[in-house]
């Protein structure tokens, strides 16, 4: 049963009524056609008519499905609208990816707030400008002879380095659970090959995040506990930016914020396209570990507003004072969340999630 809407006809003269009959799916194609050029004619960030695309290189520290926001709107080409001829680069560790940054080699970097937080604080004049992941999303899986943390004593955690996030994380978890002799064993390389050197028995558990958890499971080893649980303060998928851009080419970035808050709404509303995107970098078809990527990245732990949470940041710096981490940045030096905001009062989120 389709839709009727009267319009007048007028023939010789006489005015009349003519019934339009039109059915429900092309109603909604044209509601949605007419909501997405009212957002496009709306949205102040895009591209002006026959503007020169901006080249831009943006790097991510790791292999991970926490990235799945960038991946998908790489993938289905979302930052060609806000004038971005994007190219994609992986800087294995934070520590590399900031140098280059600082060197502008790249121009972005999408990597966890909490590996690079420590080099921010200790001088690095890198800003974060968007957190759309803000929680744990780590677990610790563990051999089939690990059934319980007190199981880990006398064994074997391996990290990539001292010192990096997955070392934190790790004695994080074993200060926690008060298990006494556990080595922090640096094993290098990602988290695949980390969980490669537990599949060998070079170490008894590795802290990893999803889908490798479930290949884990499939594989009959433990997931033993999941550190969200742990309620430390935590921002995980950021958007950094060095302090030189930031200052010098503010608007380039804004653009930039505004893509990745549209990445966000696009990975909501394609959970198809997002697991596809993951699939092909996390190189895995296993369809319950691409739904458990989707379900963690883009549900669990995602803020659509996207603003770095301050005290988190307050609270890790502390953190790292106790830990003996020189800090020389104040908190609110080290983050910038007025691109953000400017999306809020600008009416883009709004227009972009409805009301």
């Amino acid at each position: 049963m389709g839709l009727e809407f009267a319009t007048i006809n007028r023939v010789n003269g006489h005015v009349g009524w003519q019934k339009l009959l039109i059915q429900p799916l092309v109603l909604l194609t044209l509601i949605f056609l007419m909501g997405r050029a009212a957002f496009a004619q709306g949205n102040p960030y895009l591209a002006r008519l026959g503007e020169r695309p901006i080249s831009v290189r943006i790097a991510t520290c790791a292999v991970s499905g926490g990235f799945a926001h960038l991946y998908t709107a790489l993938e289905n080409n979302l930052f060609d609208k806000y004038g971005f001829k994007m190219e994609h680069v992986f800087i294995r560790g934070s520590g590399p990816a900031l140098a280059a940054l600082m060197a502008d080699e790249i121009q972005f970097l999408y990597c966890a707030a909490d590996a690079t937080l420590p080099s921010l604080a200790a001088g690095i004049d890198v800003k974060l400008v968007a957190a759309p992941l803000v929680k744990l999303p780590y677990v610790l899986v563990t051999r089939k002879e690990i059934r319980r943390m007190e199981d880990l004593k006398g064994k074997a955690l391996g990290v990539a380095r001292a010192g990096d996030l997955s070392d934190r994380l790790s004695r994080a978890m074993v200060k926690r659970f008060n298990v006494p002799d556990v080595a922090m064993r640096p094993i290098g390389g990602s988290q695949n090959e980390r969980y490669q050197a537990m599949v060998a028995n070079l170490v008894q558990g590795v802290v990893i995040t999803p889908p490798i958890d479930v290949r884990a499971k499939n594989d009959g080893y433990n997931v033993l506990y999941r550190l969200i649980d742990m309620d430390i303060p935590f921002i995980y998928s950021s958007l950094h930016a060095s302090s030189r851009v930031v200052r010098e080419r503010p608007e380039v970035v804004q653009r930039m914020v505004a893509a990745f808050a549209e990445a966000i709404y696009y990975v909501h509303k394609n959970p198809g396209k997002t697991k596809a995107a993951i699939a092909s970098v996390m190189r895995t078809k296993d369809e319950e570990a691409l739904q458990v990527s989707y379900n963690v990245y883009t549900k669990d732990i995602v803020d659509r507003r996207m603003i770095v949470p301050a005290q988190a940041v307050a609270d890790s710096l502390d953190l790292y004072r106790s830990l003996g981490t020189p800090v020389k940045r104040k908190a609110e030096d080290i983050y910038d969340n007025s691109f953000v905001n400017n999306l809020e009062k600008s009416g883009f989120q709004q227009e972009l999630w409805g009301r």
